[in-house]
């Protein structure tokens, strides 16, 4: 039974196709200011947060709760982990494990939603959570190169992520 559901942000909740263009553009840092939240991220997360515990578990820069919070998003999760302020990126297992301590959330119990077949499916998978991948952003283009890499199931928006999730 799925108690929690996990997110990672970038190219899943939220649009960094204007940042990576920003990026590859200038070949400077990130800008943040940049991202904008998909539509329909904000009725999908207050449909699934009357069921579900939410997380987020990201690779970002710093401030992440607080980008969170000016996009409105931060109320529909009860843990945040990131990256820059944890010390620990993905793929590394710690990042997974740090979020399931803090959600007292066994592996089997979380369901880990996100873009990318190496940082989000195969380390949570490999700690025993179920997976989505939301093959939205440049990651959606990749191909699952082993049984690990393998997604238990695969949307391509938040609409069909929606309709799978929400009963």
């Amino acid at each position: 039974m799925t108690k929690w559901i996990f997110f990672d942000l970038g190219s899943t909740l939220l649009d960094e196709s204007l940042a990576i263009q920003e990026r590859e553009a200038q070949g400077g840092p990130w800008r943040h200011d940049l991202d904008r939240v998909y539509p329909g991220t904000y009725e999908l997360l207050r449909s699934l947060c009357k069921t579900h515990k939410l997380g987020v578990i990201a690779n970002q820069g710093p401030g992440t709760e607080q980008r969170l919070r000016n996009w409105g998003l931060a109320q529909y999760f009860d843990v945040i982990v990131a990256s820059a302020e944890e010390g620990i990126a993905k793929p590394d297992p710690r990042i997974f494990q740090t979020a399931l301590e803090r959600a007292g959330c066994l592996p089997q119990e979380a369901l880990m939603i996100g873009d990318r077949l190496d940082n989000d499916i195969a380390p949570a998978k490999r700690l025993g959570m179920r997976t989505i991948w939301i093959r939205q952003g440049w990651g959606g283009r990749a191909v699952p190169a082993s049984e690990e890499m393998t997604p238990d199931r695969q949307v391509d928006t938040l609409e069909e992520l929606g309709a799978l999730l929400i009963q």
